[in-house]
Order: C-alpha cells, then structure tokens, then sequence
C-alpha cells in the first residue's frame, strides 16, 4: 500500500454508507489514505458533507449544486450555498458544470447554475470540481469564456473519460484533471492513453463513490479505499511505481483544495 493518497471525489453523504461510516472511514486510513474531499451535490448534500467533516477531520467538505439536481432546486437553495461557502470551512465549490447525457434539468438552466459556481470560485479564490458529460463544446464555451474575462481557472475536471484535446484545453485554463474507477475497465484504452499524457503536477485520483467502482471490484459499492486501485493502474500507464504517483496526485490535491494535513 502507498503511505499517501488523498481520493478527491467521494459522495459519502449517500445513504449507502449511513450505516458503516465509521468503518468505511477505517478502511481508508488502512488503505493508506490521508484525506478525503466529499463532495455536495444539493444544499442539504452540502450540509451533510461539513457535518461529515466535523465528525470524521480526514475528511474536507465542498459545497454547491449539481447540474442534474439544479431543478429541483427550492428559489434560496443558491443564496444557501453562497453563505455557506463564505462561513463555514468548506475546501471547493461544486459539483457543478453540465451534463447532456441526462435531462433533469434544461440545459439553459444547466448554465445559468454552472455560470454562478464559476463567479462563486472567482470570488472566493475557492477551486471548482467541475462535472461534464456529454458536452465537451458547451463545456469549452463556458471555460473560455471565464478565462478569456478572469483569467485562469482553479478547478479540476473530475472523473474525466473525454479525448486528448479536451483534457490539453482544460489544463492550458489552468484546470487539473482526475481519473475515476472507469480508468480501469477494459474498454478504457483510449482513457488510458490519455491519461498518460497529463502533467504529473497536473494529475489526481478519486472513486466518485459510490459510483465507478475499479476493477476488480465491478458491481460492488465503491468507497475511497478503492482508490488505491484506480492509482495503480494510473502509475501503470505512466510507468512510475505506486508510491511516486501517490506522492504526485497527493501534492496535486494538497494544493488544489489547500489541505495543510
């Protein structure tokens, strides 16, 4: 086991481990973690994700309201969010960004959402974790627009599956890239090969759990203790031993979301 890693998305907050948080936590610290960023999706996910982090001090909060849920979000739940970042000890803003593979949300709404994260991140000097599937060219539209007004970008493009050009236009923003558990599936060759490519200070991991579990855990519950799996294949395709890419994505997060332990 590496002696460091720090999974950068994980949805804790999810009923799914309501009963064996303290053990998924312990699972973590066994499997060599030394933080996780749980990651909000709605105002009461932000809520849950700072009251996890009292509990549980290996773990650091974000806040925000994701693409697919902004619909069903109450008028003030925005307003919520804004406080909350400003008051409480929260690490980035998000999840948040754009998402066509689903319509729970019309995608001009989608934007209106993801256009106030961005504002949010640049007043507050806070990092976004950015969501986006199925629309790489909406995604490029926004992110240059922000740069080319603001400058560049603090942020990471989590659980990232897009192409080469993609993963290049979002670091040269100044955006960091993450790779999930479907790094490993065996379909993911493309995936890989990009993965191969991104800048070792640029580069982290993470298990969007529940979601995404690694091989060999396919079809089971993902937790952050598997992310030592999707780290090994990563320190695979770019031919570094485990701990190196540990201590790489490890330094990456620590500055990203300004973890000083």
């Amino acid at each position: 086991m590496p002696s460091s890693l720090i999974d950068t998305h994980a949805h804790l907050d999810d009923e799914r481990f309501a009963a064996d948080m303290p053990d998924v936590i312990r699972r973590a610290k066994d499997a060599g973690l030394a933080r996780i960023v749980v990651v909000a999706t709605t105002l009461a996910s932000s809520r849950a994700c700072i009251e996890l982090a009292a509990r549980f001090p290996m773990l650091a909060p974000s806040a925000g309201i994701h693409p697919n849920h902004f619909a069903e979000a109450s008028p003030g739940d925005w307003d919520e969010i804004a406080r909350m970042v400003r008051e409480r000890r929260v690490v980035a803003i998000g999840e948040t960004g754009l998402d066509r593979h689903w319509d729970y949300t019309p995608f001009e709404r989608q934007e209106e959402n993801f256009a106030r994260h961005l504002e949010l991140s640049r007043e507050t000097r806070l990092p976004l974790i950015i969501h986006s599937r199925d629309c790489d060219d909406n995604m490029l539209r926004m992110l240059r627009d922000e740069f080319e007004q603001h400058g560049p970008l603090r942020g990471v493009m989590h659980s990232f599956a897009s192409r080469a050009p993609m993963a290049e236009a979002c670091r040269a923003m100044g955006l960091d890239i993450s790779f999930a558990g479907m790094l490993t599936y065996k379909n993911a060759a493309d995936l890989r090969a990009v993965a191969a490519t991104i800048p070792a200070d640029r580069v982290m991991v993470e298990t969007d759990s529940p979601y995404l579990s690694p091989v060999p855990l396919r079809g089971k519950r993902n937790e952050p203790a598997h992310v030592v799996h999707t780290a090994q294949c990563l320190a695979d395709v770019r031919g570094v031993p485990l701990q190196t890419l540990a201590d790489q994505t490890t330094a990456n997060a620590r500055r990203l979301f300004g973890l000083t332990s």
